[in-house]
């Protein structure tokens, strides 16, 4: 059998490879940038519930019938 040589320590950084860039923190975003990166997830949160309904139409009815009598049988 074919002796293979020795895996590489995992602590022993690879002398091949180069360091990466350092990263600079993001400076601290304001809350029009938040607002607006939370605007565009929504968004896209539900174009892709709209997709997943057309795709799959039984799903959606059976959750949209689970949800009505979810929101029947809440107690206030």
């Amino acid at each position: 059998m074919p002796q293979l040589p020795d895996p590489p320590d995992q602590h022993m950084p690879d002398q091949h490879m180069p360091d990466p860039p350092e990263h600079k923190p993001p400076a601290r975003e304001t809350d029009a940038e938040r607002r607006r990166r939370r605007a565009q997830f929504l968004r896209d949160l539900a174009e892709a519930r709209e997709l997943r309904d057309r795709v799959q139409p039984r799903r959606a009815k059976v959750a949209r019938l689970r949800h009505a009598m979810r929101m029947r049988t809440f107690r206030w």
